[in-house]
């Protein structure tokens, strides 16, 4: 009588091969996720732990300055003495030397040399349609001087005085920008001011690409 072979050997050789062919597809999966976690589909791959960034240490936090007196603020307004009153109120009307001499001498400085002084500009910069004046003294090789007029119910008021090396000195949209040069001859610093109705006000600081000179085009007004 033939003995029938028990089938229970041979199916757990079975479930043995299944279960060790599902820990591999496991293994193999788990690996395709960890690649995938390393590049993505433009190939930029982990550079790697971020560098820790410190907060800046302050030192002497328990100090802060006084704020400007009014001979330190350059946006402070000085009507200039000695000069005659202005009806219209346009600054067309002014003698441009004679204004920039009156308001240097009342600071108790020796008027410039007409050779050191640059060509009157006029421009409404204070928003009323009446033109301001803008003038620049060169006081030496690299150091400028830019002061700027406007009449104040028809007295001639300095409403700006600024000393540095002036690498431009640009208007636009009712902005006055002055350009001076930093460390990097790549970019100068470009400090922007703009008449508030009471002053003219710091607007804002940045930093631009530096340019070439461009040509000086014709303004109007004269000494």
């Amino acid at each position: 009588m033939r003995r029938l072979r028990s089938r229970t050997a041979p199916a757990s050789r079975s479930v043995t091969a299944l279960t060790s062919r599902t820990a591999t597809s496991a293994a193999l999966a788990a690996a395709l996720v960890l690649l995938a976690g390393c590049t993505n589909l433009e190939g930029l791959q982990s550079e790697g732990r971020a560098r820790d960034v410190d907060a800046p240490l302050v030192l002497w936090p328990g100090y802060s300055p006084a704020p400007p007196s009014r001979n330190e603020n350059p946006a402070v307004l000085v009507p200039v003495p000695g000069v005659p009153r202005i009806p219209g109120g346009s600054m067309a009307a002014a003698k441009p030397l004679a204004v920039l001499d009156a308001d240097i001498a009342a600071q108790g400085r020796t008027p410039p040399a007409p050779s050191a002084v640059r060509p009157p500009a006029l421009h409404d910069l204070t928003a009323d349609g009446e033109p301001d004046l803008l003038m620049a003294v060169n006081l030496g090789p690299r150091t400028s001087e830019l002061r700027v007029y406007a009449v104040r119910k028809t007295v001639v008021t300095r409403i700006l005085v600024l000393r540095g090396v002036l690498a431009g000195v640009e208007l636009a949209a009712g902005h006055l920008a002055v350009r001076e040069p930093t460390k990097d001859p790549r970019y100068v610093s470009v400090t922007d001011y703009v008449w508030d109705g009471h002053e003219m006000d710091l607007w804002n600081l940045t930093l631009d690409d530096a340019r070439t000179p461009q040509t000086p085009q014709a303004v109007g007004g004269s000494p």
